[in-house]
């Protein structure tokens, strides 16, 4: 074993744990008052499930045994057949325990991403059963078939996926989309103002996310190496990067730069060089993250204005549409100068085409299989609950009251 690795790893996850509740206050801060707590508590509800579930029954599923490139099996449920001081590997590399605890903290955080989609107005029962079905149906294949040996990666495909874009971003944000589409618009969508209730909420959040996010970057190599630190270079430029060029586009749209904007765009920075940070050259995060601002802006636009569709906090729009540009970037720029694990050559920047079209393929297989698991989960939760949706006397009340019986905030009337 690798000690000072294992060590690594081990700090990564509670880095990559970190993040959920970063996410919550990054959520919480831009729904209205009178739902924050509603917003927060779909994040906590994730860390107490997917935790359970993901020891029980999830990571065998992700990584053990292979059935058709799809999924794995029971082999190593509760953990059983595995023993902490086993490699992963052989030597020099980290303990079986760490590796599955580290994958653990993204079984928690992807499911969390879709709940910004549905912020307002979906029952806290009808999101918790789906969430749990989304996790078995949609996140434990994904990860079997990018990460597990499956056929996207190791397998027929051998698309890259360095910390998940497929897996995480694209699958989450699709999903999300479904959703909301399925759901309908808040009351008052088209003729109200939907006001974010705490900007500092918003900034907090971003900045755990970004905090976490370095572990889990730099911790998807899975050793404490030159690697880990490629990883972490390309994660902080890209995010920066993003950050600046969101900033630019405020300012030429509404006169002046906005922390909101300015964490949406750290954001989707990071969203964008997830799938790359171990491949990519350290001067392509750059690029990468100056034009996700400029796409995510204008599909966000696209999809609220044009299309009408109540995606509550843009989860497609930062993690759907950045994961895809992500993804089609690590295509372009990938190279195994950096990284020599990349079996399929390098990027078509490089002139080379047979990843960027193994990349292109993946996504749009990722995106179908999102839509048809959600379809799948959304149909079975409303079999069992009858209504994904709140009542209307529920959702003018608040969330908050109608489905915790708490209030953020004691003083505020719930009018809001």
């Amino acid at each position: 074993m690798d000690f000072g690795s294992n060590g690594f790893m081990l700090i990564c996850s509670a880095l990559v744990f970190f993040m959920t509740p970063g996410l919550a206050f990054f959520y919480g801060g831009l729904v209205r008052r009178k739902n924050v707590v509603n917003t927060m508590m779909a994040c906590a509800g994730i860390m107490g499930i997917s935790v359970v579930m993901w020891v029980a029954f999830g990571y065998s599923l992700s990584f053990s045994g292979d059935t058709a490139g799809f999924i794995g099996d029971f082999k190593n449920v509760f953990f059983n057949n595995m023993n902490p001081n086993d490699t992963l590997s052989g030597e020099g590399s980290i303990s079986v325990y760490t590796f599955a605890l580290f994958q653990m903290m993204f079984a928690m955080i992807t499911p969390a991403l879709i709940t910004g989609a549905v912020a307002g107005r979906m029952k806290y029962s009808a999101l918790f059963m789906f969430i749990v079905l989304w996790s078995i149906v949609v996140y434990y294949p994904m990860a079997h078939m990018v990460w597990g040996g499956g056929l996207l990666g190791e397998g027929w495909l051998k698309s890259i996926d360095f910390a998940g874009g497929n897996v995480v971003h694209i699958s989450s944000g699709v999903s999300g989309l479904v959703l909301a589409i399925m759901l309908g618009s808040r009351r008052g969508y088209a003729t109200t103002s939907y006001r974010v209730h705490n900007i500092p909420f918003v900034f907090l959040g971003a900045s755990l996310l970004w905090f976490g996010w370095f572990g889990f970057n730099a911790g998807s190599g899975l050793l404490a190496d030159g690697l880990a630190s490629h990883a972490f270079a390309t994660t902080a430029v890209a995010s920066a990067s993003a950050l600046v060029s969101w900033m630019i586009i405020d300012v030429i749209k509404e006169g002046k730069p906005t922390l909101v904007g300015a964490s949406t765009g750290l954001v989707v920075g990071l969203v964008s060089i997830t799938p790359g940070a171990g491949y990519v050259p350290i001067w392509s995060a750059f690029i990468i993250g100056a034009l996700v601002s400029p796409i995510c802006y204008g599909c966000m636009n696209l999809i609220k204005k044009k299309l009408k569709i109540d995606d509550s906090l843009d989860a497609f729009g930062c993690h759907g549409i950045g994961g895809i540009w992500g993804g089609i970037a690590t295509g372009l720029f990938a190279n195994t100068s950096v990284n020599p694990a990349i079996e399929k050559g390098n990027g078509l920047f490089f002139g080379e085409t047979s990843l960027f079209f193994a990349q292109v393929l993946s996504i749009v297989i990722t995106i179908v299989f999102a839509i048809v698991g959600t379809l799948i989960c959304a149909g079975i939760t409303k079999l069992v609950v009858k209504k994904l949706r709140v009542e209307p006397k529920d959702e003018l009340i608040g969330l908050d009251i109608s489905q915790h019986g708490e209030n953020a905030y004691p003083s505020f009337n719930g009018l809001d």
